[in-house]
């Protein structure tokens, strides 16, 4: 008889299965049960694992490289909003400065050309009207922008409560109003979530056809790495040219006070949740349709915001782009729990957070396969009847 090539581990164990049919051949391959043995070869893969680095094989060092790291992007990231404020600084200053002469000159002028009003008196007045301009009520004639709290304004309000969009233009007012809206997102919020993973959900179905569709027809020209990137180039195309692009030009249209510019940027400023509500649609004078135009385009900002999470979803699919693995000691991988969360890990396959399904060849190098040969126990005569070939054959398992 040959001898193996590697040393084989013996373990003892029974055969069993779990579906009506698998038992039907179950019993009629092997008539009573039997004890076998389970002879695995160890391949060489398995005895010479590929290399560790060093930091890798203490868990005591792995966690202070992982903490090191997250001290740095710590210091990067207050680096960057230095930076950022810095920037804003050099850019909005002069023109605050301009307004605020502008202002200034103004108030001068009006005391001059009318000498019996007092400072006093027209700076209380003032206070008046800034007061009611931060509530969303303007004190101009020339404004008929009509009641805060119409049916369209309360929707496109509630939109905005419940997707944490939050404008800030117009706010509740009296303490009932303010409780409420605070329970009412409370409550709002989870379900806007739910609401918008169940249709990133139903998303996912065509953006990963799309997926197997790119590594299919480019798989044998590019790395699955490549392929990823391409795909998350396209969802991000889409996202910008028909929910950020198109619908500033429309807006830029319809608001008479707004360039594309200034339509773009309240097209991404809301898409991404900040709302600064500097810009507000459907609050200019005169403004046709305004109820229409505030239910129109509160279902684009949902529709929007659906598909920049189908769109981030796509990003943190890729594990070379996801960094926040970088600073987490225990990888997706080694947590079970974490797996079984994310849909990743089943059958081996490489499942994503999104469920886009896509094997890269980095993960290959640490599969290791091995040689299962299974024989019945020596002291288990196979009966008259049982007459089947199956003990004379080995088992593969990959």
């Amino acid at each position: 008889m040959e001898k193996s090539r590697y040393p084989r581990i013996h373990s003892y164990g029974s055969m069993s299965s779990r579906s009506d049919d698998d038992m039907i051949v179950h019993s009629q391959l092997y008539p009573y049960p039997k004890k076998m043995i389970v002879e695995r070869e160890i391949l060489y893969e398995e005895e010479h694992p590929p290399f560790q680095p060093l930091f890798a094989t203490s868990r005591f060092f792995g966690k202070a490289r992982f903490t090191c790291l997250l001290l740095i992007y710590v210091v990067f990231y207050m680096v960057y909003l230095v930076t950022g404020a810095l920037v804003f600084s050099a850019l909005e200053a002069p023109m605050e400065n301009q307004i605020r002469l502008d202002v200034i000159k103004a108030k001068q002028e009006f005391m001059l050309q009318y000498p019996n009003v007092t400072d006093e008196a027209l700076e209380a007045l003032l206070d008046e009207v800034i007061r009611a301009s931060n509530v969303g009520v303007s004190a101009s004639k020339n404004v008929n922008g009509g009641p805060n709290w119409s049916f369209g304004q309360s929707l496109f309000f509630s939109s905005t409560v419940v997707t944490t969009i939050g404008y800030g233009h117009v706010t509740p007012l009296s303490k009932p109003g303010k409780l409420f809206c605070m329970v009412y997102a409370l409550f709002g919020i989870p379900l806007t979530l739910v609401l918008l993973s169940a249709f990133v959900e139903r998303l996912l179905v065509p953006a990963t056809a799309l997926l197997r569709t790119l590594n299919a027809s480019l798989g044998h020209l590019f790395q699955p790495f490549t392929i990823r990137v391409m795909h998350l180039t396209i969802m991000a195309s889409i996202l910008v040219g028909l929910f950020m692009a198109v619908p500033a030009g429309i807006f830029a249209s319809l608001e008479p006070d707004w360039d594309y510019m200034d339509s773009l940027y309240y097209c991404f400023i809301s898409l991404t949740t900040i709302g600064l509500g500097d810009y507000i649609p459907g609050d200019s004078p005169g403004q046709a349709y305004r109820p229409l135009y505030k239910v129109a385009t509160t279902f684009y900002l949902l529709i929007g915001l659906t598909f920049m999470m189908l769109t981030l979803t796509v990003f943190y699919d890729i594990p070379q782009l996801n960094f926040s693995t970088v600073f987490s000691s225990v990888t997706l991988q080694e947590d079970p729990e974490k797996m079984r969360l994310s849909g990743s890990g089943v059958m081996g396959q490489g499942y994503g957070i999104g469920g886009l399904v896509m094997r890269d060849d980095f993960n290959h190098h640490d599969q290791r396969r091995s040689v299962v040969h299974i024989r019945p126990h020596l002291d288990d005569s196979p009966s008259p009847e049982d007459t089947t070939p199956v003990h004379a054959r080995d088992m593969r398992v990959h």
